[in-house]
């Protein structure tokens, strides 16, 4: 199994995954986890990752070029560069080659891989989504800070969003320690006997309602984006420059200068 992570800060992972069980996990070669820098895949000389929402509002909000770059990067050194549900070029990271006619050629060459972004309007994670999760080869984890992310980036490159429970974050570090952590627990080996997995608390399926560990019905977690505790609403999709990239434009209404159809907009992609 193997973690690949996009961040702005990949030093805070460091000391988490070099300790106890995550680290004799990793000298086994049971899985790998690697933490990269957003900013090296930047094209201007402040390596620039971020910049203002569209339409206006607080904050920068992360651009979809260079998390675009980076998962295309990462994805081509564990050829072939196929995304698990990437069978779509218009909605997901293709390589040229599988463009092709050849589907059986497709499937045989496929590599089982997730790319997963925290957002605050992502599906709160249980243990179910983590046995499911367990089953790539590889999980890409894109973690927002600011303002938010480009909508873009979960429209066409991540294959999900996810959350990790109904408070608020600064970034989505957390949440991907989270992830690797709870995954890694099921990886074959990782925890030495199988008997260690099977007699934890949702080992055997049990309810996290039997230890009054359920968030509450349709909770949303908060990384990258603004949740509105006390009004209980999602903060609307943000966009940020360059306006087109790869074809997906920001929504027209954004570029408008028209401030009231803004604020109607937004009001609407809200989640009352």
């Amino acid at each position: 199994m193997c973690f690949d992570i996009i961040t702005i800060f990949p030093q805070i992972f460091a000391s988490y995954f070099n300790e106890s069980i995550l680290r004799r996990a990793q000298k086994k070669r049971l899985i790998k986890i690697k933490a990269y820098d957003l900013r090296k895949w930047t094209s201007d000389k402040h390596r620039t990752v971020d910049d203002r929402p569209y339409g206006g509002g607080p904050g920068m909000i992360l651009k979809i070029e260079p998390i675009y770059r980076a998962v295309e990067e990462i994805c081509k050194k564990n050829k072939p560069f196929f995304c698990h549900s990437g069978l779509d070029p218009e909605s997901r990271i293709l390589d040229s080659r599988f463009r092709g006619n050849d589907r059986k050629e497709k499937e045989k060459r496929k590599i089982r891989r997730r790319v997963i972004l925290f957002s605050a309007k992502g599906k709160t994670m249980t243990q179910a989504d983590v046995r499911r999760l367990a089953k790539y080869d590889q999980l890409i984890l894109i973690c927002g800070r600011y303002e938010g992310v480009d909508e873009r980036v979960a429209k066409y490159v991540a294959d999900e969003e996810l959350s990790v429970g109904d408070y608020v974050l600064t970034g989505g570090e957390i949440p991907a320690m989270i992830v690797v952590d709870a995954v890694s627990r099921l990886v074959p080996g990782v925890l030495g006997k199988k008997e260690s997995l099977e007699e934890e608390s949702f080992g055997k399926c049990l309810r996290t309602t039997d230890y009054g560990l359920q968030l509450k019905l349709n909770s949303k977690a908060v990384v990258g984006s603004r949740l509105a505790v006390d009004n209980s609403y999602l903060e609307y999709p943000q966009y940020t420059r360059p306006e087109e990239f790869n074809g997906w434009r920001v929504p027209r209404v954004l570029l408008g200068g028209d401030h009231k159809k803004i604020e109607e907009w937004r009001k609407k992609m809200s989640n009352f």
